[in-house]
């Protein structure tokens, strides 16, 4: 086909899903540059952008580049429900057309930049926390699989070779993964509960420390083993990991400088100071970088995923048994001995469509409060401050993914009747 941009029959799912996701990361470059120190002289350029607002040209700026791109995602997934196939006229539009696509996502773009302010940012505020709330489950849920996958992966390996050697890297894994929980947990206690004020914080570690515990113990009872012998400490101790990244995250939310001290604070064994009105806010955090890393590898990990945990696939809309095995049709030769991408979702996608961009259009909100830290404004525009709103937000969600989580490792045992493999 002389026209590869425009024909869906030279795209598998994958390539879609890593141009749409590429697309994401790109949006999400823009953003960080928009936030670096610096940036804010040539931003204040924009004619109407920003009058009088020194201290949240950054903000403004990441907010309505990120606006951009949850409405071109949320676009897309409201077109692409129910697409069953590639043979569908909406595929098209899903697997080509990738240069009409990159202006649609420019001009939304140019045209955010525009948006006076208004109740804007208050308003967007609180869809970025809902939507984050929701990305913050799907992270869980795609480390859960990538954690399933790498086990399964890891015992086949033993199985077929040098089983020490295999066994030994899985214990190494697993002991490192609570190692480091365990040294967060007391870290998180020492550093972040010392405040008079900090009650909080006590209570979110211990509940978090004991529900990671009950989730280790689970995923090695016998019943939950014997119905899924794949399941292991390196999922439990994986997901308890992340737990403590989350419950970190979420305390360092807390408006309250006695519970939330900075990095530089411990290193300089100072109290953490209050950022006065007027003072330019420092948006780079480690938890803000390691909440960044987290994300990339999770977007990537989404566009090539292709799992077997069928739990996890009800949870993702996908199913590993539609269409055709896209390794083993990835490629056709032609009549000329030249290779092409073949369609691989003739008979049936191998993905949901809508789902995939409606969890970038999530990724969208959650990069805009990750590099944001969650910050809000004050009336007048001259301070950034926390909210304790979204310490909850954070701690909340830890809760429910770690409840799915759950539910994936006993869910075959309740509900034995049903076919979980």
């Amino acid at each position: 086909n002389s026209c590869p941009g425009c024909c869906p029959s030279t795209y598998n799912s994958t390539v879609s899903r890593l141009a749409f996701s590429f697309l994401l990361l790109l949006g999400s470059l823009v953003s960080v540059i928009m936030i670096l120190p610096g940036m804010e002289a040539q931003l204040k350029k924009i004619p109407g952008f920003c009058v009088n607002c020194d201290v949240i040209v950054g903000y403004k700026s990441v907010y309505r580049m990120c606006f951009a791109m949850a409405c071109f995602f949320f676009l897309f997934s409201i077109i692409m429900i129910r697409v069953r196939s590639s043979k569908d006229p909406r595929a098209s539009l899903q697997n080509g057309f990738w240069f009409f696509k990159f202006l649609i996502l420019v001009g939304i773009t140019v045209g955010a930049f525009f948006i006076p302010d208004g109740t804007f940012n208050t308003v967007w505020f609180y869809f970025g926390v809902v939507g984050s709330f929701i990305f913050i489950i799907i992270q869980l849920i795609l480390l859960v699989d990538f954690s399933h996958t790498w086990n399964q992966s890891w015992l086949e390996n033993a199985e077929e070779g040098n089983s020490k050697c295999w066994f030994a890297a899985l214990l190494s894994f697993t002991v490192l993964h609570y190692a480091l929980a365990f040294s967060a947990v007391v870290l998180f206690y020492v550093y972040y509960t010392t405040g008079d004020d900090c009650t909080e914080h006590k209570i979110f570690i211990s509940l978090n420390l004991i529900f990671c515990i009950i989730i280790s113990i689970v995923a090695i009872l016998p019943k939950v083993q014997e119905a899924q012998p794949s399941s292991g400490l390196l999922q439990a101790s994986l997901i308890s990991l992340y737990t403590m990244y989350v419950t970190w995250s979420a305390m360092t939310n807390n408006p309250n400088r006695k519970c939330n001290p900075s990095l530089l604070s411990l290193v300089n064994n100072t109290p953490s100071p209050t950022p006065a009105p007027g003072q330019e806010v420092q948006w780079w955090d480690a938890q803000g970088i390691i909440g960044l890393v987290i994300f990339f590898f999770c977007t990537l990990y989404a566009s090539i995923r292709s799992s077997n945990n069928t739990q996890v696939n009800r949870l993702m809309q996908t199913e590993e048994d539609q269409g055709l095995a896209a390794d083993d049709h990835e490629a056709a030769m032609g009549e000329d001995g030249v290779r092409r991408a073949v369609d691989n979702e003739e008979d049936a996608v191998t993905y949901s469509y809508s789902f995939f961009h409606f969890s970038l259009c999530l990724a969208s909100l959650y990069i805009m409060m990750t590099l944001t830290n969650w910050y809000q404004p004050d009336a007048d525009y001259q301070a950034m401050q926390s909210s304790m709103p979204a310490v909850w937000v954070k701690i909340s969600s830890s809760w429910i993914g770690l409840a799915l989580y759950l539910w994936t490792l006993v869910a075959p045992v309740i509900l034995s009747n049903r076919d979980f493999n």
